[in-house]
């Protein structure tokens, strides 16, 4: 059975049909993407607390007031935390947003998981996510959150 969402990139009365079992049950459970509910799982079989999209960001995009919701909340041993954010897609709005957050915000770390670290950012680009986020500083994996992410908060 196919899940129905609208669309407004549809017809107003043909439904949009997600058609891939791992987003479907994504969905189904409170998350965006299938790679969000496994790392969800991942923190919590690593013993601890899921905090899913829990804190906003403010930030100044310009010419406007923006916020952004990282998707999940790590502690570390210090008492401080990091985010962590999923991504399937890199886009340019996601690259400029994450590097103003980062102007703006200097005391948050925000550690990329990257569904393909190896895609490139755009067709025909000759810089992957994962040199991008070399070149600017950000930490990242590939597929999961690497277990020393996870250990930090012991």
């Amino acid at each position: 059975m196919a899940l129905l969402l609208p669309t407004t990139m549809m017809k107003a009365k043909e439904p949009h049909i997600i058609s891939n079992y791992a987003r479907r049950r994504a969905i189904i459970n409170g998350y965006k993407s299938g790679l969000e509910e496994k790392l969800s799982r991942q923190i919590a079989d690593a013993g601890l607390e899921v905090l899913y999209e829990t804190d906003k960001v403010a930030y100044v995009w310009p010419l406007r007031n923006s916020t952004y919701t990282p998707d999940w909340k790590l502690p570390k041993a210090n008492g401080g935390f990091f985010y962590v954010e999923s991504k399937g897609r890199w886009t340019v709005d996601d690259r400029q947003k994450h590097l103003l957050i980062r102007e703006q915000h200097p005391q948050l770390h925000i550690r990329f998981v990257f569904s393909n670290q190896n895609a490139k950012l755009y067709k025909g680009s000759p810089t992957t996510y994962a040199q991008w986020c070399e070149k600017f500083g950000f930490l990242y994996a590939n597929k999961t959150i690497p277990q020393e992410w996870l250990e930090e908060g012991e």
